[in-house]
C-alpha cells in the first residue's frame, strides 16, 4: 500500500514474501527503507555481500544500497522519500542524517526484544489501517506514526550498539557521518572534515574511540570502498573512470589503495566477480 502526496512525497508499506519480492530491488532516488524480518533464515545479497538475517531483525537501507534477495520468508517493508519525513521538522537524531541512515559504510541492524514486540505490531497495525484513510489528516496521521516508528527503532539501535549518551558527541558522529556520505568521492582525508566541523582531527578520533574500534579514516576508506565495490560489480565502467568518479585522478594510486583495502587489485576483483556470475547463472 503506497500514500503519494500532491509534492511526490510518499509512503509504502507492505508485507512481502519470496513471491512478491521484487520490491527489494528497486532503487528509487530519495528513498530510505526498513526491512522487518518476519521469519528465520532470510538471506538478502547487500551491496555483493550475502546478509543472514533472523526474525525480528531490523535493517535499515538506503538509495545507494543494491538489494539481491536470495531466500526470504516474510519481510514487512516500510519505504519513504525525503520529501514526505523531511517536511516535518524532526528532531537531527530521528532524521534522514539520524543514527539509523547515516551510511557510511556500516549496516544498521537491530533486534526487537521480546518485550517490545507488541509497540511494533501494534503501531504496524495503526499504519496500515491509516494508510487506507482518505481524508485531510492522513498524511499528518502517517508523519507522527513514522517518526513514531523510528523513534522506537533508534532507541533500541543506541542501547544494543551502545551509542554515547553525551548529546554532543551524537551529533558530531552523525554529523561526520552524514558529511563523509555527501564528499567521500571528493574529500579523502580526516582533517578535511574536521575542518568542516570546526574540530581538530585529535578530537574527531577520541570521540570516534568512545564510540567503536573504527577510525575516522577508516569510515572514510570503507565508504570509498563500498562505491569502488558497487562500481565495479554493477557497472561496465573501466577501472581509470572510475578512479576518477572516487577522486584518484591517478589510476595508481586508486589500485594501491584498493589493494591495501581488499587484497587484490580492482581488476582481479571485477574478474573474479565475472566469474562468479558466470557459475551462477551456468
Amino acid at each position: 500500500m503506497k500514500f503519494t502526496g500532491h509534492t511526490q512525497e510518499y509512503i509504502y508499506l507492505n508485507t512481502i514474501t519470496s513471491q512478491n519480492c521484487s520490491v527489494l530491488q528497486e532503487s528509487i532516488e530519495s528513498s530510505l527503507t526498513i526491512l522487518w524480518f518476519q521469519s528465520n533464515k532470510n538471506i538478502i545479497s547487500i551491496d555483493g555481500k550475502e546478509e543472514v538475517f533472523t526474525q525480528n531483525q531490523i535493517v535499515f537501507l538506503t538509495e545507494f544500497h543494491k538489494v539481491i534477495p536470495k531466500k526470504i520468508g516474510t519481510i514487512r517493508v516500510l519505504r519513504f522519500n525525503r520529501p514526505f519525513y523531511c517536511v516535518l521538522d524532526h528532531d537531527s537524531e530521528v532524521g534522514c542524517k539520524g543514527i539509523l541512515f547515516f551510511g557510511a559504510a556500516q549496516l544498521p541492524v537491530i533486534q526487537i526484544p521480546e518485550a517490545e514486540l507488541t509497540k511494533f505490531n501494534t503501531l504496524w497495525e495503526m499504519f496500515m489501517i491509516e494508510i487506507q484513510s482518505d481524508d485531510k489528516l492522513q498524511i499528518d496521521m502517517l508523519q507522527i506514526m513514522l517518526k513514531r516508528y523510528l523513534i522506537l527503532c533508534a532507541r533500541l539501535y543506541k542501547a544494543q550498539k551502545k551509542y554515547p549518551e553525551k548529546e554532543q558527541e551524537i551529533n558530531i558522529l552523525r554529523e561526520y557521518n552524514f558529511l563523509v556520505e555527501q564528499h567521500f568521492k571528493d574529500k579523502h582525508s580526516v582533517a578535511q572534515y574536521a575542518e568542516l566541523l570546526h574540530k581538530s582531527p585529535k578530537t574527531l578520533s577520541n570521540i570516534f574511540s568512545r564510540f567503536d574500534s573504527k577510525t575516522p579514516l577508516q569510515y572514510i576508506q570503507e565508504r570509498i570502498m563500498l562505491e569502488a565495490r558497487r562500481l565495479l560489480h554493477y557497472t561496465e565502467k573501466p577501472i581509470k573512470e572510475i578512479s576518477y568518479d572516487l577522486g584518484y585522478d591517478d589510476i595508481q594510486a586508486f589500485s594501491r589503495f584498493f589493494k591495501k583495502q581488499e587484497g587484490i587489485s580492482p581488476s582481479e576483483f571485477k574478474k573474479l566477480l565475472n566469474n562468479k556470475d558466470v557459475l551462477e547463472n551456468s
